[in-house]
């Protein structure tokens, strides 16, 4: 008879604490530092916090990748409860974190822990979390689950439009003048995931409001879906009447059984800025 499995993620993966409960995924905290201040990306340090700071000493605060030796703790304990483990990392071109738990994973040496690398990043990854926790209690083996969650990783359709450049430019993820011009033009560039690294795909014009709805409109239209669920997963700052609206939208353009509205953590904030807003979702993979 199989051992149960347990599905863990990262503290990228951007999922609310009654989701988690919900679905039964367990997550190990990067590791978040501003200024002389060092802690645990659990959820405590908020991006209102980090905006807060950014706005009182322009400094943004920086994460680190989840240690082998956190993860062979993290790791040992589940192992110790009688699990298999599928633990699925955001994209290994963007931290290292999925590294470090190939690391532990072999250092353990059990062969019961299945390192996924999501290639996704924030609630992109979650959706294919949210995945293997339904394929764990159809009672799939922790192997297959695994390989499973591999083949639908280039499915996940992981993007976010921004309201503003500063971040990335203080950041030093793009230059004074393009976040300079940008402001000017009043463009708002979308970024997507691709192979596992954030490009930009498109830029927009216009008030939040107007770019908001037509990067939806744009990102689902004419794609086969998986219907199980989509996220809205924002930055922070957008209305509630806004996010209301919006799903209601993502509703009527596509059949998801479910659509969560999620606030991402410092991992997308820090990058990002306020008024960052997605909608994220898997495609039906080719047959």
């Amino acid at each position: 008879m199989p051992r149960p499995v347990c599905i863990t993620y990262d503290s990228t993966c951007d999922l609310t604490p009654a989701l988690l409960e919900r679905f039964q995924i367990r997550t190990v905290p990067l590791t978040i530092q501003t200024g002389e201040r060092i802690f645990p990306d659990d959820g405590h340090y908020t991006s209102e916090d980090l905006y807060a700071d950014f706005h009182r000493d322009g400094t943004l605060p920086k994460t680190s990748a989840v240690s082998p030796e956190q993860f062979k703790e993290f790791f040992g304990a589940i192992l110790a409860e009688g699990f298999d483990i599928v633990h699925i990392d955001i994209s290994a071109d963007l931290s290292g974190t999925c590294q470090n738990a190939l690391i532990a994973a072999a250092e353990l040496e059990t062969g019961r822990i299945h390192v996924v690398d999501s290639r996704q990043l924030s609630t992109g990854g979650g959706l294919l979390a949210l995945q293997g926790a339904k394929l764990r209690d159809e009672g799939m083996a922790a192997g297959d689950i695994a390989d499973e969650l591999r083949r639908l990783a280039p499915h996940s359709d992981t993007s976010f439009v921004l309201d503003t450049l500063e971040y990335m430019w203080k950041g030093g993820r793009c230059s004074g003048v393009a976040a300079l011009g940008a402001n000017v033009l009043k463009l708002k560039p979308c970024l997507e995931m691709r192979e596992g690294k954030l490009v930009v795909c498109k830029k927009y014009r216009g008030s939040m409001d107007k770019v908001y709805r037509q990067y939806i409109a744009e990102r689902l239209a004419g794609k086969a879906v998986v219907a199980d669920h989509a996220f809205i997963t924002h930055s922070g700052e957008v209305p509630e009447e806004t996010l209301s609206q919006l799903t209601a939208l993502v509703r009527e353009l596509a059949p998801f059984e479910e659509v969560f509205v999620t606030q991402a953590g410092c991992t997308v904030s820090s990058h990002c800025g306020p008024g960052t807003l997605g909608v994220l979702f898997l495609r039906q993979p080719e047959q």
